[in-house]
């Protein structure tokens, strides 16, 4: 009783120093609404602002400390939701919900594009041998696998196999597509040399594409069989769908054809254009340094506007699901996790 008192009462206090830039605390809520893209957009800039990533040891136990004093109304006089939410964000970057462990550096959200983006620049490398295509392919792959394996949800154990599966399945598929792709390229005698190269620079987006989808559909293929829980509004579980969980991985590998399609089109449509500038005709030095440049532009634009595209706890009408669900409730549409 004493535990729902003094939360009530740190609420009404933090509700008292909201403003419309920082809106009432919420432990374990997310700061901008869900509802709308703009919202969702906002949140997931929040999650992968890469600023985190340079959060001391000591600013992350005080973080992490000021969400314990609110949990149990200790909070100190003056504390604002500015300071609540800010100390959420460095903890959710830093430490796995579920383990409470700190997550490596470079497989956390906030890690994704900085980390990545070298990768994204040696797939999109021109006259590339097969060699070098095999090994962007495998470490962009390996990389998303270890990204995907560090922010897992950690609260039922999942066997290896089913993480070796999926990322064998990537892997097998992404460089199968990207060096089929080149072969057939190479071979195309119609191409100009000029076009040839820039065909070759749009191949890794099928194979990327391909990879994601596989690696979704063998990753979570357990939930199809399984289904996935569906809950009311009041957030009671209503019981296990398996349309729930097809809805689910379809929105999943949607948003996963969709990020790659920014990052690994637009840099080479952009680079076509610059190339022929005098500038970079002078000084050919300067190639990579602007392809990376612009490969990070598009990389930071197109992660939070895909993973933006449906909510992360999903709406569905009961009438569309198991007749053994919609007898369940009385409620007219029940909500998933979709997964990111």
């Amino acid at each position: 009783m004493a535990d729902t008192t003094t939360t009530a009462s740190a609420t009404a206090a933090s509700a008292a120093n909201a403003s419309p830039d920082s809106p009432p605390f919420q432990l374990g809520k997310p700061r901008f609404q869900q509802t709308s893209f703009y919202g969702r957009f906002r949140h997931f800039l929040d999650i992968i602002d890469p600023r985190t990533l340079f959060v001391t040891e000591r600013r992350l136990r005080e973080a992490v400390q000021l969400l314990e004093d609110y949990k149990h109304g200790t909070l100190h006089p003056g504390v604002t939701n500015e300071q609540l939410w800010s100390a959420q964000k460095i903890k959710q970057a830093i430490l796995h919900p579920d383990t409470n462990e700190k997550i490596f550096m470079p497989f956390r959200m906030s890690g994704y594009i900085p980390f990545g983006t070298p990768i994204v620049v040696g797939l999109l490398l021109p006259n590339q041998t097969l060699a070098s295509t095999v090994f962007w392919q495998w470490l962009n792959q390996s990389h998303n696998a270890c990204v995907n394996y560090a922010n897992r949800n950690a609260t039922k154990p999942s066997p290896a196999s089913k993480f070796i599966q999926g990322y064998l399945g990537a892997v097998i598929s992404a460089v199968s597509i990207a060096v089929g792709l080149n072969v057939l390229v190479q071979k195309a005698n119609k191409f100009t040399p000029a076009t040839r190269l820039l065909v070759q620079r749009f191949v890794p987006f099928p194979a990327v594409a391909s990879a994601n989808i596989c690696n979704v559909v063998l990753m979570r293929y357990g939930e199809l069989e399984e289904g996935i829980d569906v809950l009311d509004a009041d957030g009671n579980l209503v019981g296990s769908s398996k349309i729930a969980a097809r809805h689910a991985l379809l929105e999943t590998a949607l948003t996963r054809v969709v990020l790659p399609m920014p990052i690994l089109v637009l840099p080479p449509i952009v680079m076509s254009m610059l190339e022929k500038t005098a500038l970079l005709q002078a000084r050919p030095r300067l190639l990579l340094p602007v392809q990376s440049l612009v490969c990070l532009a598009a990389f930071g634009l197109a992660l939070p506007l895909a993973i933006s595209l449906f909510p992360q706890m999903s709406e569905i009408e009961t009438s569309q699901l198991e007749p053994e669900i919609a007898r369940a409730t009385s409620s007219r549409t029940v909500v998933y996790n979709k997964g990111l």
